[in-house]
């Protein structure tokens, strides 16, 4: 299937296609991804680095990435950045970049200069290369239809999880005005 452009020669669907998956994945920090298998997507950060979505997880302090096994598939949907609506879905491969190569490398200079409150700083990178895993999720041809429903995973128990319920006196405190001085 083609399509045209007025002035312009036939463009490729799968071009356009590519280029849309390429650039919402890239603007969106965030992905919801259902490994093979997984009963729901999780969302999981990301960077996009050379032609796909490149994932650090399943080590302490880091995202859980259940299902992505190397060279199993995987489900991608993108949200926007703006609205948080959907804005596409794609079909990926995974491939774990082994620890230390120059593909793992390069993924980790990019996920390092993203990673938000890293309980190491800079020694995160020897953690990541000990401790965890680095995905690329590859995209492997054309868009899939949006999906219906709620794609959330229920959250992972952790500790820093809070279902408290909010001291009593604290909406005075939030909402007492100062007095001038």
């Amino acid at each position: 299937m083609t399509s045209e452009l007025p002035g312009k020669a036939p463009l490729d669907q799968a071009l356009l296609d590519r280029a849309l998956v390429e650039e919402a994945t890239k603007k969106s920090g965030l992905v919801w991804v259902r490994g093979a298998g997984e009963p729901a997507a999780r969302a999981l950060w990301h960077v996009w680095h050379e032609g796909a979505a490149c994932l650090i997880g399943d080590g302490p302090g880091e995202q859980p990435l259940p299902g992505l096994v190397h060279g199993g598939s995987a489900e991608v949907t993108v949200r926007s950045k703006d609205k948080g609506g959907r804005l596409v879905s794609w079909t990926a491969t995974v491939v774990e970049l082994a620890s230390g190569s120059e593909a793992w490398e390069a993924a980790v200079a990019e996920l390092k200069g993203k990673r938000l409150n890293a309980p190491d700083g800079e020694a995160m990178t020897g953690r990541w290369a000990r401790e965890c895993r680095v995905l690329r999720l590859e995209p492997t041809g054309g868009v899939l239809p949006l999906p219906d429903g709620d794609l959330a995973a229920r959250p992972v128990p952790s500790p820093a999880t809070t279902r408290e319920p909010a001291p009593a006196g604290l909406p005075k405190l939030l909402l007492k005005r100062r007095k001038p001085k």
